[in-house]
């Protein structure tokens, strides 16, 4: 980031069209369509002035609810040109969700395919508060003005980006509701500036590479990077039930340098390209994030890729990111041996530009950072940072930013992950689990990640969960198993008393005696990785009583 004060997103994509205007900024290979670095900067150019036209000026909130496409691209550059913020909102997050977060957003403006004003009307989504619509691949008849008519008002002239600062608002970004209700994380032009630093610097990502996102926000990186973002075709809310062969083939037909992908997504991919010994070659790096990547897929992800390129698990929060990040070298070397013995899942080390501390755990609001909050090295508390890529309050949601943020005397804020972890004694983080998800019992508090670590170790375990039954302090441990293939009743007490055996020789999971097999984990709608424990909860209540 420079020294100066004034920093809007857009110009990024400007710069990038002056260095490399012919180079494709966008790839959509199911449509034949793209966009060169100059042909976006001029498109967003042009429908920022037609939305200048009809009312979206600096400052106004901008519902957007456009699948990946052209026009997600565009548009969202146009919205950052005129300063204008626009509304991410997960349309996996259900429509009672999506009213809720659109009232807390207060948008005046809509911006969507026909589809989503069709559900705006019917539904009530933002009817005090939106006062312009704008669609995307339909006519007026829809509800709104079509994106097409914001085009003729345009001329050739560039358009001159808002001089909008650091602290300035730039987008509000909503998280997935897989933790609790969704929450509008207010993002400004610092936040994104220093994560296109991070990550630049993080990865030794260069202008002209290819990256191939499987998940939409993560795309939008790609152009302020000087990347060519290659989209494929699949549906962006189900990543675990994605085809193969549309994620392999244009990897490999446009030799792909940098790919983005859900642990759920790596491990469907991994398996099929395994079987029919599909490689990789071109690849440099894999970026996969959402939940903890297990070793088992990493490793089998790894075959398909050059000896010189690497997975790598960054750590992160729509509320802060990155964070840290580790590369699966260093997992299948040394740490994924260390995770199955209940060590926790380690995360790497905090990049540069973040601050990052243990502090000890506690369910209620903490006001002010004090030095005393600290614990030391190997003691498991809640993760904490601090630093210019993490957002400083959520939007109209004064409780929850009481209960996540912590004021620094010094300036700024530390952002409470909801996490729990420890530093080991060469500055790495460990990953213990949602402190949320931590089962107390009247002897011990018993950490997911650690536990579960340990029993995942078996072969025919494909993933597990530790949940508590009861009320806290008093809560009875049970372990939930998915297994990797359905099998007998005769086989699964088998796998139990194998289990049982297993956790018998750690001190933190010998305690554990009841055992449940799971069909099919439910898990969130954004990377289908992180397991919704709370209903797993509830599931093994029912089965225990």
């Amino acid at each position: 980031m420079t020294g100066t004060d004034t920093v809007n997103i857009s110009r990024s994509l400007t710069e990038m069209a002056r260095l490399q205007p012919e180079t494709p900024a966008i790839i959509f290979p199911q449509e034949n369509r793209s966009l060169t670095f100059r042909e976006l900067d001029q498109e967003s150019d042009r429908l920022a002035r037609g939305m200048a036209r009809i009312g979206i000026s600096r400052g106004i909130r901008v519902a957007l609810l456009v699948p990946p496409s052209p026009e997600l691209f565009s548009v969202t550059f146009a919205l950052f040109k005129l300063g204008a913020v626009p509304v991410f909102i997960d349309p996996g997050i259900g429509a009672r969700n999506m009213k809720g977060c659109l009232a807390e957003a207060e948008p005046e403006a809509f911006i969507g395919i026909p589809k989503a004003h069709v559900a705006r009307r019917l539904l009530r989504w933002g009817r005090t508060s939106i006062r312009i619509t704008v669609v995307v691949g339909g006519g007026a008849i829809w509800g709104g003005v079509p994106l097409d008519t914001l085009r003729r008002f345009a001329h050739e002239i560039p358009f001159t980006a808002a001089e909008t600062g650091l602290n300035d608002m730039a987008a509000i970004l909503f998280t997935s509701g897989s933790t609790g209700p969704p929450k509008g994380a207010i993002y400004t032009h610092g936040t994104f500036a220093a994560q296109i630093d991070a990550l630049r610097e993080m990865y030794d990502i260069r202008s002209g590479e290819i990256d191939l996102p499987t998940f939409p926000l993560f795309a939008l990186f790609a152009p302020a990077l000087g990347m060519t973002a290659l989209i494929p075709q699949m549906d962006f809310t189900r990543p675990g039930s994605v085809d193969p062969l549309r994620i392999l083939g244009p990897a490999a037909e446009f030799s792909a340098t940098t790919m983005f992908g859900s642990p759920a997504l790596l491990d469907r991919v991994g398996r099929y390209a395994e079987t029919h010994g599909i490689k990789l070659p071109n690849l440099k790096r894999v970026i996969s994030a959402g939940a903890p990547v297990p070793a088992a897929v990493l490793k089998r992800f790894s075959t398909l890729l050059s000896a010189d390129a690497e997975i790598f698990t960054p750590y992160g929060a729509t509320e802060a990111l990155p964070v840290s990040s580790i590369g699966s070298r260093e997992i299948l070397g040394e740490t994924g041996i260390l995770t199955g013995r209940g060590l926790g899942i380690c995360i790497g080390r905090p990049v540069e530009s973040i601050s990052l501390a243990i502090i000890r755990i506690s369910d209620v609001p903490i006001d002010v950072w004090q030095d005393e909050l600290v614990l030391p090295t190997l003691e498991v508390g809640e993760i904490t940072v601090r630093g210019p890529q993490v957002s400083s309050a959520y939007l109209n949601r004064p409780e929850a930013t009481r209960m996540a943020k912590i004021a620094d005397p010094d300036g700024g804020v530390w952002h409470r992950m909801g996490d729990t972890g420890y530093l080991d004694t060469s500055g790495r983080i460990w990953f213990c689990g949602r402190k949320s998800h931590r089962v107390v019992t009247a002897d011990e508090t018993l950490y997911t990640i650690p536990v579960e670590g340990v029993f995942n170790t078996h072969p025919a375990v494909f993933r597990s969960a530790l949940v508590g039954i009861g009320r806290k302090a008093s809560q009875q441990p049970v372990l939930c198993v998915e297994l990797e293939a359905k099998c007998t009743t005769g086989a699964q007490e088998r796998i139990r008393r194998e289990l049982l055996e297993l956790g018998s020789r750690y001190p933190h999971t010998k305690g554990i005696r009841e055992i449940l097999f799971h069909p099919a984990f439910p898990v969130d709608i954004r990377h289908n990785a992180k397991i919704f424990r709370e209903k797993l909860a509830s599931w093994a209540d029912g089965k225990l009583r």
